[in-house]
């Protein structure tokens, strides 16, 4: 089952591209407007995991949501052009787990409710994509149902290419995240694609993938 993202953005052209990557990403997204309609979407019973917040809504501000959202024990990342610290400061104090502002990268963003939802114990641990399935906390991977083998670093990889697919990672990014902040080995490797091959050949038989 996808996590649920509720995405609370006045402006259509932002909140479809939110909605655009969050789906690609694996999430399961729903859009409002305003803050009145997010209220009542709350409560109806809107079984989200996590809220992508503006905080100038007309109807009702995201600040003042945040009462709503807390009765619903729901985690709340502010996104908005409000850079000063008071309303940083503001934000935080009222319980948001995060607070970004406009504009914004969206793969930092991605990082941030990933982390958000590891955090707060919602992430749901189970990655799917056609005929493969991951159980990140048993770190198992299956192929119709048949366990396939990785070395660490290749599951690392074959698990962030999946959390991102249709999204380009630079080559700095992916040696980051999968080697780490202090890797200083040789790239050769990486750029051979030895490490990379069998974990992203998993998708069909002829052991390639085009994300």
């Amino acid at each position: 089952m996808k996590n649920k993202i509720l995405v609370i953005e006045d402006d259509r052209a932002i909140s479809e591209l939110l909605c655009m990557n969050l789906t690609i990403a694996g999430y399961e997204t729903v859009a409002t407007y305003d803050g009145i309609e997010a209220q009542r979407l709350l409560l109806w019973n809107e079984d989200a995991d996590l809220a992508v917040v503006d905080i100038m809504l007309p109807g009702k501000d995201g600040f003042a949501l945040m009462e709503d959202f807390r009765a619903k024990n729901l985690p709340v990342i502010y996104l908005t052009a409000k850079d000063d610290v008071a309303s940083k400061v503001k934000g935080l104090k009222l319980g948001a787990e995060d607070y970004m502002v406009k504009p914004f990268e969206m793969l930092e963003l991605l990082v941030r409710i990933e982390k958000v939802l590891e955090r707060t114990g919602r992430d749901r641990k189970v990655l799917m994509i056609r005929n493969i399935m991951v159980d990140v906390q048993s770190h198992q991977v299956l192929k119709d149902g048949i366990p396939v083998n990785l070395k660490p670093m290749e599951y690392d990889l074959f698990v962030l290419l999946l959390q991102n697919k249709n999204i380009a990672l630079g080559r700095e990014e992916l040696l980051k995240r999968v080697w780490g902040e202090d890797y200083l080995g040789e790239c050769d490797t990486f750029a051979g694609g030895k490490k990379s091959a069998h974990s992203v050949g998993l998708l069909n038989n002829n052991q390639s993938v085009n994300w």
